[in-house]
């Protein structure tokens, strides 16, 4: 059950009545209500609200009393999907007594007074915010120290790791705290409160919809004509389409996919059932590709183009009805993933059965090329996020190249629309483009030019994006691997926790030599005329692959040691593709199996960005290196074909298995247990 709290302390707006003759903050609360809240209390002080927030169990919706909006800002900030705890955070120029904010990459990394933030302010706190369930212990603490004159401050994490306190304002004598002479309001000094802590708030700035904050009649007028003047439901639909997205998205699909939205949410389709539709038109497409001919190629082509349509409905329909949860954003990033690379499949495929060549040799090394560059993808979000997060003391210090590239990333990025923008933004190859250029290069030539299109422009991505961002973490240093269960993200097995630990070299090097082996055992079994001699050369290039298993107990703590998922993820595919080709197993087995591997690996990356915890049977699919021995020795037994057939059938039903459990009986369990009567002492029976 959502608690939401209108805190009335310290607003000179809390008497102000309305146009409709109420009050603003019967109103808020009425507005509150209609978002969402299942309950919702006044809190004369900090005190009342603390002790209201002692004893929820459910996220807690928190706004002052001077806060004119829409209904649909505050079901936005109720619902939105972006992290637990979300903070309004509006555009206005900042004035005394309003907490101003520093954000990026859509996080809250300061706030304070104006003058605290050194001129760095992005904008300044809407008046309200949502704070998840494990934030609450935090949320008490600050409005405790609120509520006490004190607020807490944050301690800057140096390059190395280490904390470092700050010194107080208030003298020896403070205890590491200010006082709370900045922010005015009793809302404005508990979200400071709660920033200083180190909780992580997310920010929910306002676009099309309006909201303000006011403090006389006068301004009360204005906001409320402003909140008259926009028709809520169409900003809504608009709002539903991304703020930024890539080129082709932008003008051939988001021009008119709105309407397709408000259709489906008349005809009470879910996001959910939206994205599985998308499957069946990339589904449709992949076999219409295998086919071949130029009617059934045109048809794929158009088929993709509405397939890839849908896949972004899906996502502007849960926007535009709030309907988001962890099971349809998981279930979305998988499909993406699935549709394209059984498009690669049927491109393959169409290659082969036409003559035009190996299809399934090309299609193997498009889904190997696009997973790699989405594992560096992830991995890299992940260090710019947790850049954010630190102060700018301990992430640029060493300046240099690193610096200027960032700032001209900055430059080009507020520059939207510009030709150096969607440049930036198309030379990447993001998932758009890459289905355009499917579709247009299927319709015109064939599927051997789609499937060699896409290597070449991959390939000239993963170049780009690899160079510059690995200047760009050299330059931020952030140990982003050291933050997370390296062991769960590396997918090391139990070998890899036997083996012992190589630390001079570092993981880094240890993942790159481990690729290096069978990557020549692979350019050797393809330029052979009889790849089934080199049977010998697999034991080989096992124990080169089972040097990367010698950095699993290290410390992840270099500037790139984000690569290390990708390095080891390329060193497995590669490896049983070699295996594959040298143990004579067929192209389209091959691709099977590293399919199931990148979908095994995809869950991982997923629940990363998700926060989801790891799946239930991530010790079942034995570790990048248990799997890899398996197959060498299903290899050197010359049952190569057999091996990759049975180990893939049985990691496929690992995941059925892992999703069913994870997302079915999991949670089916968990909602019978909260409502299981109470036992003797109020405790569940067991």
């Amino acid at each position: 059950m959502t608690l939401a709290i209108v805190l009335a302390a310290g607003t000179p707006a809390a008497g102000l009545t309305t146009a409709t003759g109420e009050s603003l903050a019967d109103r808020l609360a009425a507005q509150l209500r209609r978002a969402g809240a299942d309950e919702v209390r006044f809190a004369a002080n900090l005190d009342e609200l603390t002790e209201l927030v002692a004893t929820a169990t459910a996220p807690v919706l928190i706004t002052g009393t001077d806060l004119v909006a829409h209904t649909a800002v505050l079901r936005h900030l109720a619902t939105s999907p972006v992290g637990p705890t979300v903070a309004l955070v509006l555009g206005d120029p900042p004035v005394p007594g309003r907490t101003a904010v520093r954000e990026e990459r859509g996080q809250v990394v300061d706030a304070g007074a104006l003058g605290a933030l050194d001129g760095d302010a992005t904008g300044v706190f809407g008046g309200a915010l949502r704070v998840g369930v494990d934030d609450l212990p935090a949320l008490v603490a600050a409005a405790r120290a609120a509520a006490s004159g004190m607020l807490p401050v944050a301690a800057p994490i140096g390059p190395a790791g280490d904390v470092s306190a700050l010194p107080a304002a208030g003298g020896a004598g403070s205890g590491g705290s200010v006082a709370a002479g900045g922010p005015g309001s009793a809302v404005d000094r508990l979200f400071a409160g709660l920033a200083a802590h180190g909780t992580l708030i997310f920010a929910q700035r306002v676009r099309l919809l309006v909201a303000h904050r006011v403090e006389d009649a006068a301004g009360l007028t204005a906001a409320e004509a402003a909140v008259t003047a926009v028709d809520e439901d169409r900003a809504e639909l608009r709002l539903s389409v991304k703020e930024r997205d890539d080129f082709f998205s932008t003008y051939f699909v988001s021009t008119w996919s709105p309407y397709v939205v408000r259709l489906s949410a008349r005809l009470r389709l879910t996001p959910t059932g939206v994205t599985v539709i998308s499957v069946l038109f990339a589904l449709g497409a992949a076999v219409l590709f295998g086919v071949g001919g130029r009617p059934a190629l045109v048809g794929g082509a158009v088929l993709l183009y509405l397939g890839f349509v849908l896949d972004c409905v899906d996502g502007q329909l849960a926007r535009y009805t709030r309907h988001f949860s962890a099971w349809g954003g998981w279930l979305d990033t998988m499909a993406d993933r699935a549709k394209e690379y059984v498009v690669y499949a049927g491109l393959g495929f169409g290659v082969s059965h036409a003559g035009l060549g190996n299809g399934w040799a090309l299609a193997i090394a498009a889904m190997t090329l696009q997973t790699v560059r989405h594992m560096t993808d992830t991995w890299y979000g992940v260090l710019h996020d947790e850049a954010a997060r630190r102060p700018r003391t301990a992430t640029n210090a060493s300046g240099g190249i690193g610096d200027r590239l960032n700032a001209a990333s900055t430059r080009v990025q507020a520059d939207t629309g510009s030709v150096s923008y969607w440049l930036k933004r198309t030379v990447v190859f993001p998932i758009g483009e890459r289905w355009a250029l499917i579709a247009l290069t299927v319709a015109l030539f064939n599927p051997l030019v789609s499937l060699i299109a896409v290597l070449v422009w991959g390939v000239l991505a993963f170049a780009y994006t690899g160079a510059l961002r690995t200047l760009r973490a050299r330059w931020m240093w952030v140990p982003v691997l050291d933050t997370v269960d390296a062991t769960l993200h590396r997918d090391d097995g139990p070998l890899a926790r036997w083996l012992p630990v190589v630390r001079p070299m570092g993981p880094l090097a240890l993942a790159v030599i481990a690729a290096l082996g069978p990557a020549v055992l692979l350019v050797g079994a393809v330029l052979s005329d009889a790849p089934e001699g080199l049977r010998w050369a697999v034991p080989v290039a096992l124990l080169v692959l089972l040097v990367g298993a010698l950095g699993a107990g290290a410390a992840h703590n270099g500037p790139l040691d984000w690569l290390v998922p990708a390095a080891l993820r390329a060193a497995e595919y590669l490896f049983a593709i070699a295996v594959g080709v040298v143990g004579g197993a067929p192209g389209w087995l091959i691709f099977g199996y590293v399919f199931v591997l990148t979908v095994h690996h995809y869950d991982l990356t997923a629940r990363l960005e998700k926060r989801q915890a790891a799946p239930p049977l991530h010790a079942a699919t034995l570790g990048w290196e248990g799997r890899s021995v398996l197959v060498a020795l299903a290899a050197i037994a010359g049952i190569a074909g057999i091996g990759l057939a049975t180990l893939g059938t049985y990691l496929l039903v690992v995941f059925v298995v892992s999703v069913v459990l994870a997302w079915f009986v999991r949670p089916a369990r968990s909602a019978r247990a909260s409502v299981a009567p109470a036992g003797a002492g109020g405790a569940a029976p067991r």
